[in-house]
C-alpha cells in the first residue's frame, strides 16, 4: 500500500527522527498573511480576501470554507467564490478598462508595467511565502517563480517594439484561467504581457491555491494603473462569463483535458482568439544508451515540486537490454530525494531546506494518487520502488495527509489509470520494450503531449525517432521545458488547442496584425505548423 501513514504514526516516528524540527521564526501563515496586507490593505480583509474590477478591491464573495494550507493544514484564506452575476459585472468593467487602455501609447504601458514588475521585485519574498503555504512550493522553487514572472516581463519591456510592429490590441480584453501550480511565471507573467500589449486582463484565481498570492501581485499591479482584474469562483458557474462572452477578445487556458475539452467546446463556434494548454503523459525513451551520470543528474531534477508540472517526465520507456544499467542509475535518485515541510528548521537562524519537493496540492490528491498506485500494483504492475513518510522531514505531530512519498510502477497495466494519465505527482511508470517501434508507441500512448526526451547516444538514431512523437518540443539527452522569452510553448494532440506562446507568439496571440488573413502559429485544426526539434 502506498496510502499515506496515519498521523498517529507520523508523529511517533518523527518525535524519534525530527524532533528539534520547528517552524522557521516570521514564516507562520499569519505573519505571511500581515506582511501581505501590511503591503495592499485595500486588497485584503482581516482574515479574507478581496475580488478586483473596474479598479475597486470589493468584499464579495462568500470565502472558500475550510480552506486549509497543504503544507500542515493551517487554515488560509480561502478564494472568495464569486457568482456569474458578479462575474459578468466584472467582465464589463473589464470592457471598459480595455476601452481606455487601448489608447494608452506604449511608452505609457511600459512605464506603468516596469513600476508593477519593480514593486512584485520589492515584495517577491513575501509573494513567495505566500506560494509555500499555498500550493506547498519549497522556498527556492517558490522564490524562481516570482523570479520567473519578473525576469520574463523585463525581457518582453526591452523586446515588445519589434513584437508589436503594425499590431493592434484586440477589440476586448483576455481572459485567464490557469492551474494553481505556477501562480506568478505563468498566470501574472501572461497577464502582464497581454497588458503590455494593450489589453486590459481578467483572471479567475485557481480554486486550489494561489489567490492570496495573486491578490497580492494584482494589488501591485493595479497601484501603477494596470487594467488587471482577478475573481474567483468555480469554473462551471462563471464559464458564461469568462469563457462564452462576447466582450472577451481571447482566452488563455491551462488545466486537464476535461475541464480543457468543455472549455474547447464552448468556443467552437465563436472564433475567438484562444491558447488552451491541457496535459499530457511526457515521456522520456531510453535507447542504445550508457551516459548514465548525466541522466542521473536530470532525472533527480526532474523531481522538483513533485512532478506537479505540466512538463514533467511520468514515463520512461527502456529498451530491455538497457533496464538492468537503468535501475542501477534510477534506485540512488529515488532515494536521494528530499521531502517534507517547506519551513521546517532546526534552529532559529537556520536557512530553509532545499527541498525537492513538499505536499501535493492538497489530501483529496495525496490519497487520489496513492489509490491509483494500489490500483496499477494490484492489477499487475511491478512495485519497483515505494517511498514511506518516515523518509520525509516534518514538524513533530503535524498534519501529513497531502504528502505522498516517491514511488516507481514498472508495466503499469493497460487496464490501470496510470498506463495512460498524467499523475501529476512523484509517481513514475516505465515500461520495458524490444524494438523502437515498441518505443514509439509507449511514448505516444496519451495522444499529444507537451514535452518529451530521447536518450540515446547516437545524435542522428535520437532526431530519426523523435520526428515519430507526438510532442512539442523533443529533447536529445536533455529535458525540454516551458520555455521563457523567445522560445515558443504548446503542444500536439490533444495536450494543446489553438494559439501558440512564448515570445512573439504570445504577442501575437493578444493583437491584431494588419493581414486580415493572418493565421496564428498554433495547434489548429488542418493546420500543422511546428518549430524543429
Amino acid at each position: 500500500m502506498v496510502t499515506p501513514a496515519r498521523p498517529a504514526e507520523v508523529t511517533t516516528t518523527h518525535a524519534r527522527n525530527h524532533a528539534n524540527l520547528r517552524l522557521k521564526p516570521g514564516t507562520a501563515w499569519s505573519d505571511v498573511f500581515a506582511r501581505a496586507r501590511a503591503a495592499a490593505p485595500e486588497a485584503f480583509g482581516d482574515d479574507r480576501l478581496f475580488n478586483l474590477w473596474g479598479g475597486r478591491w470589493r468584499a464579495v464573495g462568500v470565502p472558500l470554507p475550510h480552506a486549509a494550507s497543504p503544507v500542515d493544514g493551517t487554515p488560509i484564506a480561502g478564494p472568495p467564490m464569486i457568482e456569474l452575476p458578479e462575474a459578468r459585472e466584472a467582465i464589463g468593467a473589464t470592457m471598459e478598462d480595455h476601452k481606455h487602455w487601448r489608447d494608452v501609447s506604449l511608452a505609457n504601458r511600459r512605464a506603468r508595467v516596469a513600476a508593477a514588475v519593480d514593486a512584485m521585485d520589492a515584495h517577491r519574498e513575501t509573494l513567495a511565502l505566500l506560494l509555500v503555504w499555498e500550493i506547498g512550493k519549497p522556498w527556492r522553487l517558490a522564490l524562481t517563480d516570482v523570479d520567473r514572472a519578473i525576469d520574463g516581463v523585463r525581457w518582453y519591456l526591452d523586446e515588445i517594439d519589434g513584437m508589436l510592429a503594425d499590431r493592434t490590441p484586440l477589440p476586448g480584453p483576455v481572459s485567464n484561467i490557469a492551474s494553481w501550480n505556477y501562480p506568478m511565471s505563468v498566470l501574472m507573467h501572461a497577464m502582464l504581457v497581454q497588458v503590455l500589449a494593450g489589453n486590459a486582463a481578467i483572471a479567475k484565481t485557481p480554486t486550489d491555491g494561489g489567490a492570496a498570492c495573486l491578490t497580492l501581485a494584482c494589488a501591485l499591479a493595479r497601484r501603477e494603473g494596470l487594467p488587471v482584474s482577478l475573481v474567483s469562483g468555480a469554473g462551471s458557474r462563471l464559464s458564461a462569463a469568462l469563457v462564452r462572452a462576447s466582450e472577451i477578445g481571447a482566452l488563455a487556458f491551462v488545466g486537464g483535458r476535461s475541464a480543457g475539452g468543455q472549455v474547447a467546446a464552448a468556443l467552437v463556434d465563436t472564433g475567438k482568439r484562444h491558447f488552451l494548454e491541457q496535459e499530457g503523459l511526457n515521456a522520456w525513451g531510453i535507447w542504445e544508451f550508457s551516459q548514465w551520470d548525466l541522466l542521473a543528474g536530470h532525472l533527480r531534477k526532474g523531481f522538483e515540486y513533485g512532478k506537479q508540472r505540466c512538463t514533467a517526465y511520468p514515463r520512461y520507456v527502456v529498451q530491455r537490454q538497457l533496464f538492468d544499467q537503468f535501475v542501477e542509475m534510477y534506485l540512488p535518485v529515488l532515494r536521494s530525494l528530499r521531502f517534507g515541510h517547506p519551513l521546517a528548521v532546526e534552529n532559529d537562524d537556520d536557512p530553509l531546506p532545499d527541498l525537492d519537493f513538499g505536499p501535493l496540492i492538497n489530501a483529496a490528491k495525496a490519497a487520489e494518487l496513492a489509490a491509483r498506485v494500489d490500483e496499477a500494483i494490484t492489477k499487475g504492475g511491478v512495485p519497483l520502488y515505494r517511498g514511506n513518510l518516515v523518509d520525509g522531514r516534518f514538524l513533530p505531530g503535524q498534519d501529513t495527509s497531502a504528502y505522498l512519498p516517491p514511488a516507481a510502477i514498472l508495466s503499469p497495466p493497460p487496464s490501470c489509470a496510470l498506463h495512460h494519465a498524467e499523475p501529476f505527482g512523484p509517481v513514475d511508470t516505465i515500461v520495458v520494450v524490444d524494438s523502437e517501434a515498441e518505443l514509439l508507441a509507449a511514448m505516444n500512448a496519451s495522444n499529444g503531449a507537451l514535452v518529451a526526451s530521447i536518450a540515446c547516444d547516437d545524435e542522428a538514431t535520437a532526431r530519426r525517432m523523435s520526428a515519430e512523437l507526438a510532442a512539442f518540443k523533443i529533447g536529445i539527452n536533455r529535458p525540454r521545458s516551458r520555455g521563457d522569452r523567445a522560445e515558443p510553448f504548446g503542444g500536439r494532440g490533444a495536450s494543446w488547442k489553438g494559439a501558440f506562446v512564448g515570445g512573439e507568439h504570445l504577442v501575437r496571440a493578444v493583437t491584431v496584425g494588419s493581414d486580415p488573413n493572418e493565421r496564428l502559429y498554433g495547434n489548429f485544426p488542418s493546420y500543422s505548423l511546428y518549430p524543429e526539434t
